[in-house]
């Protein structure tokens, strides 16, 4: 009976694997981007690069920020094919900031892979009269 639960328990494990990578993929070029030093006031903008390695159609729905500070634009509004590429473009208004500012942009999507959820920014917001 034991044998049975595990011989099940590895099938249904394994089914849920394979079921995960016949989906979209989203693999980025890069996931993270560090914009180094930035005078206070600055807008600043980096287009992160993805493609779809996956087997199915790639669909981003939303593109969420943790403040009104970051804005995404340019992202594909429609099914990104397999093995085809997009791009999502994040401004930073480092006006108001000050210091080390980290901020997650997450994109919502259809992809199997969670960590394709996130992408990452740094940027170091130096006072505009502020020797550097």
């Amino acid at each position: 009976m034991k044998q049975l639960f595990f011989l099940l328990f590895g099938l249904i494990m394994t089914g849920a694997g394979l079921a995960q990578t016949n989906g979209p993929i989203l693999t980025w070029e890069k996931s993270t981007h560090d914009f180094g030093d930035v005078i206070q006031g600055e807008k600043v903008e980096h287009t992160f690069k993805f493609k779809n390695t996956g087997k199915e159609p790639l669909i981003i729905t939303n593109v969420q920020v943790t403040c009104g500070c970051t804005i995404p634009k340019g992202w594909a509004r429609d099914p990104i094919l397999p093995g085809h590429s997009g791009e999502i473009t994040i401004s930073f208004n480092s006006a108001g900031r000050h210091g080390r500012n980290n901020k997650v942009v997450t994109v919502v999507s259809n992809a199997a892979n969670q960590e394709g959820t996130q992408i990452l920014f740094t940027a170091n917001v130096i006072e505009k009269n502020s020797p550097h």
